[in-house]
């Protein structure tokens, strides 16, 4: 099984082709460019130096957020464009959850990705890892570094590990003994581990569950209001005020 996988959802672009779990290519891009520039050409350049074509691929996996609100709508309006123009099934993964998966390697502790929100806040999740398993603690969700540094006191007698680029707006908070900062590499984004997670659910969906990884039913995930939003919503409030 040919998974073509893509994240657009920080300043990283990536993109990946694994089969039935392993990695065949992969290409990663720390540049100023924005993904509508990058993400096809990858996407290209990953097909071409494979020998494949979208007709070979089997599941288009995109990030779906949270995110950046525009490069979540990049990675699903591609994805969508891909999966329609060949009727390929086409699945939403977890930004988060990706995150958490660049530490597949680590055996036992609580993975606790951290995305940059901007705004004093984080994009986050808390999953367990125990041998091969993930166990999702929570869901994705946008906390305060003082709100996370909280929780994380009930789980001081355990490794938590920090990948993603929120890391060092966490640490200004968080501390401890048993907090793990990660290495570079596991703080971008990575296609493979967004490819990681769409197999290990795909191969455990039911034929019916499978029939519904359809690109009509593929949609962003924002978590909280874009700028445009809140900035209505502020005049709003501030009008309102003023009555």
């Amino acid at each position: 099984m040919k998974i073509l996988a893509f994240d657009t959802t920080a300043a990283t672009a990536t993109a990946a082709i694994t089969e039935n779990g392993k990695l065949i290519a992969q290409t990663v891009l720390n540049t100023p460019n924005t993904h509508s520039v990058s993400l096809l050409p990858m996407i290209d350049f990953l097909l071409g130096s494979s020998d494949l074509s979208v007709d070979d691929i089997d599941l288009i996996a995109t990030v779906t957020g949270p995110g950046s609100f525009t490069g979540v709508r990049i990675g699903v309006a591609t994805a969508k464009g891909l999966a329609m123009s060949r009727a390929v099934p086409c699945m939403g993964v977890s930004a988060p959850e990706a995150l958490a998966y660049n530490l597949y390697d680590v055996k036992s502790g609580i993975i606790c990705p951290v995305m940059d929100a901007r705004r004093g806040q984080l994009y986050n999740a808390l999953f367990r890892k125990n041998g091969d398993v993930f166990e999702r603690l929570t869901d994705d969700r946008v906390v305060t570094a003082e709100e996370l540094a909280s929780e994380l006191v009930k789980y001081k007698n355990e490794s938590v590990y920090l990948p993603g680029d929120g890391a060092g707006v966490a640490v200004k908070v968080i501390s401890g003994d048993n907090i793990c900062l990660c290495g570079e590499l596991t703080a971008y984004h990575s296609a493979y581990s967004a490819a990681r997670v769409a197999y290990e659910k795909y191969i455990k969906m039911t034929a019916a569950e499978i029939k519904d990884l359809t690109a009509e039913k593929l949609s962003p995930v924002y978590l909280r209001p874009c700028q445009a939003e809140r900035e209505r919503l502020e005049r709003l409030k501030a009008e309102n005020n003023n009555r």
